[in-house]
């Protein structure tokens, strides 16, 4: 089987409850298929850069997925059709990385003195 990351972005006005019973159909689906979910995590609210649909803000999911491409084609397939869902994009990767994400790591420029110099700030 392949290994797949699946990040996709959900509308604004849904519940975090909501959400996660989304991931469960999306990880039920893989798991009919064949497949299994290795590495779910919750990105957060987080601002779009752009409007999307009306949206200026989603929830952020990423799955990491061991499974067939006959069950990830599934998964794009429902995504897709679930309007709740504003955004979405899986990648094949050689490995899922251990441990939390980039996303979720935390920089430790943070601690760093002068490191509000090395930040810059968009608008």
């Amino acid at each position: 089987m392949s290994l797949y990351e699946s990040t996709f972005v959900v509308r604004q006005d849904v519940s975090r409850s909501d959400v996660n019973k989304l991931v469960d159909d999306f990880s039920n689906i893989i798991t009919q298929n064949g497949g299994k979910i290795v590495k779910h995590e919750y990105w957060g609210l987080r601002n779009l850069a752009y409007k999307i649909k009306k949206n200026r803000k989603g929830h952020y999911v990423m799955l990491g997925i061991d499974a067939p491409y006959d069950a990830v084609k599934e998964l794009e397939r429902n995504l897709g059709l679930n309007e709740d869902v504003i955004r979405t994009l899986t990648v094949r990767v050689d490995a899922i990385e251990e441990g939390p994400s980039a996303m979720l790591q935390k920089s430790g420029r943070d601690d760093e003195p002068g490191s509000e110099v090395a930040l810059e700030s968009v608008a």
